[in-house]
């Protein structure tokens, strides 16, 4: 067959042959060895056809030698050959399929957020050595790469480099997309302004370049980071590039349908169930937008959209009080989901079931659940912190519950000693810090925390549940210094206020802290009835010291009525039976959690109803296991 030397496949062939002759002798042999690779698969399919074919049947000339096939020439220039394979060592991989490798790890690391694994990361490190010209893209893997590991000055210069490179051939269409990146790295780093300033100029350049993904992608992250750091923008809001709250994510939406990104659409719409559950309107309202959004995902398959979905879900059941439907939520995505969601929401998914563990006293579970996270993804430090955060805090919760305050003091100041803290975790972390305070009867240094907690929460337009937990741990500390009329009024404002927003724990425990308030002003009658009337939902929410509490207060209620009632009459005797079985469903759920002064005053006041019924037996029974609790206590210590 005669080829053209102007057609297509006659200047492959001149081109080809032009390239072999100024190979260097090397790389020459390189490439034989390359080919022998490429055709081994086919090797047993040949030799079938032709069964008179030797060893070295794939090297004419070593066949007409007939050389060893254990010779030491023969180990030189076909390393491996003696174990009768053809094991090479370089020179089997090229330039494009390196690129295709890096294209997926990218994506890999994008999409699930993790870093490349340790493995690949010594075979790519060994594919750089090989000679082979590396495309612009692994300059993108090692700044993904150093990014996630926390690596600032790394990221920073890589990411430099790999746009260096991309715009020397592609000019300026991929500016705005540098700048992006270089915003959302400054903010996982904390340069905020820095952060701000660059996702400014990358809206102004997706707006130039008609970019509308970039564009809205981009006040996507700037709606969201104004969720999370407020304080950061006020300039942004003073020149009215997103508009309110509700303006924006109008806008977002809008803009998301037009452009066809259903993934943007779909994170709109939760964005959107966050803001009305976080100002504590219509819960309709929000349920009708999480509903929006899981259609959204079934119809156009956005797998990676169910991790975000079924957190909001959970939330929204934990609001209203169901506390079963909530921990449902996060095991359906566990368990069908996971596997194909981005690492993030799995670690929040697993951090938020094990503290509803914690809740109900299942405190091993809990530390297992947590402990089944994924390795690979804590490589990651932002995930890393999260999940330190997270654990952190279940075990100041446990120590404080057993009362081991000095073990609490040295993980509170590891969370505080944090060089990044996580912004969404910071409320819970001053919480728990104020409960330490209030175990060690400091209650001014608590109400001191307090009070700077409850300024920077109404500065940052907080979440409604933040706000009026604080204003009920406000009525609490005031309940425990023995001033508890200072905190009736803030107590029903914070009831007053979560019936209309439907948070009913939040509800369930003003209520028990405004009964305990009217006990002190000997207003035992309505602290049962208002007890009663709440406690069937409270249980439903299935939080041990919520529960607890509220069954202090009503045996303290009952309590008082026989103590109004006159000696050896039958309301007296009915009255101190309830308040016994109350004080009984109490240090229950107290020893679910294993809260060592809960236990120790629900013996103790067993104790004495047991002495003012006149039966001293089961009175010294009580007490000696309130000093069998004391003695346990001390022996963990």
């Amino acid at each position: 067959m005669l080829l053209s030397r102007n057609s297509p496949l006659g200047a492959f062939v001149r081109r080809s042959q032009l390239e072999f002759t100024r190979l260097q002798f090397h790389d020459g042999t390189s490439l034989w060895k390359s080919l022998i690779v490429y055709r081994r698969p086919t090797l047993p399919a040949w030799k079938r056809r032709n069964p008179g074919a030797g060893p070295l049947s794939f090297d004419t000339n070593l066949q007409a030698e007939s050389f060893d096939t254990d010779g030491t020439l023969l180990d030189l220039i076909y390393g491996g050959l003696s174990s009768k394979t053809v094991m090479l060592k370089d020179g089997n991989t090229s330039t494009d399929d390196m690129e295709k490798l890096l294209d997926y790890q990218v994506s890999r690391m994008q999409k699930p957020g993790n870093r490349v694994p340790q493995a690949m990361q010594s075979q790519l490190r060994a594919m750089v050595r090989s000679g082979l010209t590396i495309p612009s893209v692994a300059s993108y893997v090692q700044f993904l790469d150093a990014w996630k590991s926390g690596d600032y000055p790394s990221s920073f210069d890589s990411l430099h480099r790999y746009f260096d490179y991309t715009m020397q051939s592609r000019d300026r269409s991929l500016y705005q997309y540098a700048l992006l990146n270089l915003a959302i790295l400054q903010a996982d780093f904390g340069c905020f302004s820095e952060a701000i300033t660059a996702m400014q100029e990358t809206i102004a350049t997706a707006r130039e370049n008609h970019d509308m993904p970039c564009l809205n992608y981009s006040l996507s992250w700037l709606y969201q980071f104004g969720r999370t750091h407020p304080e950061e923008m006020v300039e942004i809001q003073q020149k009215g590039v997103l508009g309110s709250e509700k303006e924006a994510l109008s806008f977002l939406k809008a803009k998301a349908k037009e452009s066809n990104m259903w993934t943007l659409l779909s994170t709109t719409l939760l964005s959107e169930a966050k803001l009305i559950l976080s100002n504590g309107d219509n819960v309709y309202q929000a349920f009708e937008s999480i509903i929006k959004a899981s259609h959204l995902n079934v119809t156009k398959n956005i797998t990676e959209g169910y991790g975000g979905l079924m957190l909001m879900q959970s939330s929204i059941f934990d609001r209203l009080g169901v506390g079963c439907q909530a921990w449902n939520y996060c095991e359906l995505f566990l368990h069908c989901y996971a596997g194909q969601s981005p690492s993030e929401d799995v670690i929040q998914t697993q951090c938020r079931s094990a503290h509803i563990l914690a809740r109900k006293g299942r405190w091993k579970e809990a530390i297992s659940r947590m402990d089944e996270v994924d390795h690979e993804a804590l490589r990651t430090l932002r995930y890393q912190q999260f999940w330190t955060t997270n654990l952190g805090i279940l075990k100041l919760r446990r120590h404080l519950h057993k009362d081991e305050l000095d073990a609490g003091d040295q993980i509170l100041a590891q969370l505080r000693a944090a060089p990044a803290g996580v912004p969404e975790l910071q409320f819970d972390v001053s919480v728990v810090e104020i409960h330490l305070q209030m175990r060690r009867a400091n209650y001014t240094q608590a109400l001191s925390l307090l009070e700077r907690l409850m300024t920077e929460l109404d500065q940052q337009e907080a979440d409604i549940f933040q706000r009026l937990k604080a204003m009920i741990l406000k009525a609490r500390i005031y309940l425990q210094a023995g001033v508890p009329q200072k905190g009736f009024s803030v107590a029903i404002r914070a009831a007053s206020l979560a019936h209309k927003a439907r948070l009913l724990p939040v509800l369930w425990e003003a209520v028990g802290t405004i009964g305990k308030i009217l006990i002190s002003v000997k207003e035992f009658e309505a602290t049962v009835k208002l007890v009663e009337s709440v406690l069937p939902q409270a249980l439903e929410c299935e939080d041990c010291d919520l529960a607890a509490h509220l069954f202090s207060g009503l045996a303290d209620g009952h309590m008082g009525m026989a103590g109004q009632a006159k000696r050896g009459s039958f309301r007296r005797k009915e009255k101190l039976t309830k308040a016994l079985e109350a004080l009984s469903c109490a240090f229950e759920e107290f020893s679910r959690i294993e809260d060592i002064r809960g236990q120790c005053e629900m013996m103790a006041k067993k104790a004495t109803i047991m002495h003012l019924n006149g039966d001293p037996v089961l009175a010294n029974d009580c007490a000696a296991k309130y000093l069998d609790i004391k003695k346990a206590a001390k022996a963990q210590d």
